[in-house]
């Protein structure tokens, strides 16, 4: 087996979990990578010097025939992950280093069952849908894709800015507001659930529209199918406005306009057998902490 391990830094309170992962992929005969970045922290960090067959800087740095990517740190961090992956269907699975997360859901208590289980090939993998961002300007290199969300967001003052949305070229509504938030499905359960949007399953087939702070209280968050195609104009009294996706931002200081449509390929995410996407939402949410449940 071929892995690939993307990270940028932990506390030291994970140094014995990164140490038992290596142990675990030499003794399993794994070839591994590592981003050169990542390695080097834990080299000053461990103490350890881990056996890597290679490193990587860049997505075209790993190579297809890699089985695994690790991801180690937070949802953040795994977001980050899925630019070195793109489109190569090597299946991603996330090692939280700190707090529980819904993307890098497996923690350092179930850290040992969930390798074993990896290399006992006791998981599936889920296809986690993206947001393809099309532009007539040069934003964001040559990946233009986020698995949470795109979001427009005022910049400058305390100015609402108008967003006019288009669905399949049949106009949608005019929102007025600090932003706006389109978001996938795995996307559900961040900035839009912030925003006051619905959690969607990862398999739901869907887009969440989202207003941030809209002036029109009667105003609400919309499913669509991920099959429509959302065009969206902004404009404002300032000229300059800010667009994200996930992790990354552009300012973008002139009136244009922005066509959203799903991506032609998934993140591959790996699902172990003993974790359950409806028991990280009862624990990341704090669901049973009523005492009545």
């Amino acid at each position: 087996m071929r892995v690939a391990i993307y990270g940028k830094t932990y506390t030291e309170g994970f140094n014995n979990s990164i140490k038992f992962l290596f142990n675990k992929l030499f003794w399993e005969k794994t070839e591994i990578l590592v981003y050169k970045p990542f390695y080097d922290f834990i080299v000053a960090n461990t103490g350890i010097t881990p056996p890597v067959k290679g490193f990587f800087s860049g997505h075209s740095d790993i190579g297809r025939n890699t089985n695994i990517l690790f991801s180690i740190g937070g949802d953040g961090t795994y977001l980050e992950a899925v630019s070195f992956i793109r489109d190569s269907n090597i299946p991603i699975v996330g090692i939280n280093s700190g707090r529980l997360g819904f993307l890098a859901n497996i923690s350092q208590d179930n850290l040992s069952n969930a390798l074993d289980e990896i290399f006992n090939s006791r998981f599936s993998i889920e296809n986690r849908t993206l947001i393809k961002l099309e532009s007539k300007l040069s934003l964001f290199n040559d990946f233009n894709y986020a698995l949470n969300e795109f979001t427009v967001h005022k910049k400058d003052s305390s100015s609402m800015i108008t967003i006019q949305a288009y669905l399949n070229n049949e106009y949608l509504n005019t929102y007025w507001a600090d932003g706006l938030i389109v978001s996938t499905p795995t996307g559900s359960t961040a900035y839009s659930m912030s925003a006051g949007g619905p959690i969607v399953t990862t398999n739901s087939e869907t887009f969440i529209i989202a207003p941030l702070a809209p002036h029109n209280l009667t105003v609400r968050p919309i499913v669509i199918p991920d099959n429509y195609e959302l065009r969206i104009r902004v404009e404002g009294r300032d000229t300059n406005y800010l667009v994200s996706l996930d992790y990354r931002s552009e300012v973008v200081d002139s009136s244009v306009d922005f066509l959203l449509t799903r991506a032609k390929f998934s993140v591959k995410s790996i699902k172990l057998q003993s974790l359950s996407y409806f028991e990280t939402l009862r624990n990341k949410l704090m669901w049973g902490i009523d005492t009545r449940n």
